[in-house]
């Protein structure tokens, strides 16, 4: 009896690192272009001033969320595309 009550206990601390592993291998990698190369594309897009950069998955598709004050003081959001660097 003794054998089979810890069973499950010892198969628990095997599936948790190799569930552990997969998550973090499934993530999306974000290092096809950088936070600040994001930023330059839409600032070079917009003429205007970068307040905020985030990424973010839209429509399936990985992108960066640049947030842009204008000159003219109008907000907008800027979709980078992270895989080709291209404004959405």
């Amino acid at each position: 009896m003794r054998g089979l009550y810890w069973l499950p206990l010892k198969m628990n601390l095997l599936i948790l690192p190799i569930c552990a592993a997969l998550l973090v291998l499934s993530a999306p990698a974000w290092a096809n272009l950088s936070l600040d190369d994001a930023a330059a594309v839409a600032q070079r897009v917009t003429s205007g001033r970068v307040l905020s950069v985030e990424n973010a998955v839209i429509g399936g598709q990985l992108v960066w969320r640049v947030k842009i004050v204008t000159a003219q003081g109008e907000v907008r959001v800027v979709l980078i595309d992270a895989v080709s660097g291209r404004a959405a």
